[in-house]
Order: structure tokens, then C-alpha cells, then sequence
């Protein structure tokens, strides 16, 4: 019996599943707060400072560095961005 997904590559395997989408958010937001906690660390920054700096709550940016949660806003992220004297580029591609 022949495999249906041999030759095709992990994306369309995820896009026939109906979950690359997801699977894609998940992996971004992953590597976002990887980045962002990374920084804070390098700039000796505590999450109550950080916080603090951004103007929002704890629990907001706990919800940020949250690599499961894929609900953060483009403001949140350019707000910790320019607390971490980074810039956001977003494209689309």
C-alpha cells in the first residue's frame, strides 16, 4: 500500500490535517516569548518590572511570555518591544 504522504513535506501534511494554521501561531508565539524572556534576562529585567514599563498588568504580560497563549495583540508586543530597545517588524509573505 502506497503511503499518501510520501514526497509531500510537513507543511502539507499539517495543511491536510487542517491544523497548520495553529500548528504555525503555536511555533511564532513559541519563539516570541523565547525572544522576549531572553532579553529581559540579558537587561536584568523582572516581570514585575517589565510590567511596569509597559504600562500593563502582571497577569498581561505572564499571558505574553505564556508560549501556549496566542492571543497577544500587536500593542502588547510593540510595547515590549520598545521596553527591550527592539523594534517589531511584522510582514506578511
Amino acid at each position: 500500500m502506497m503511503n499518501p504522504h510520501m514526497g509531500s513535506n510537513f507543511d502539507d501534511f499539517l495543511e491536510e490535517e487542517g491544523i497548520l494554521v495553529e500548528v504555525e501561531s503555536i511555533a511564532w508565539k513559541r519563539v516570541i516569548a523565547f525572544q522576549i524572556t531572553q532579553l529581559m534576562e540579558e537587561q536584568n529585567l523582572t516581570k514585575t518590572d517589565m510590567a511596569k514599563k509597559m504600562n500593563t498588568s502582571r497577569a498581561a504580560l505572564d499571558r505574553l511570555l505564556d508560549p501556549t497563549n496566542t492571543s497577544a495583540t500587536l500593542n502588547t508586543l510593540e510595547q515590549a518591544a520598545i521596553v527591550l530597545g527592539k523594534r517589531l517588524r511584522v510582514e506578511l509573505v
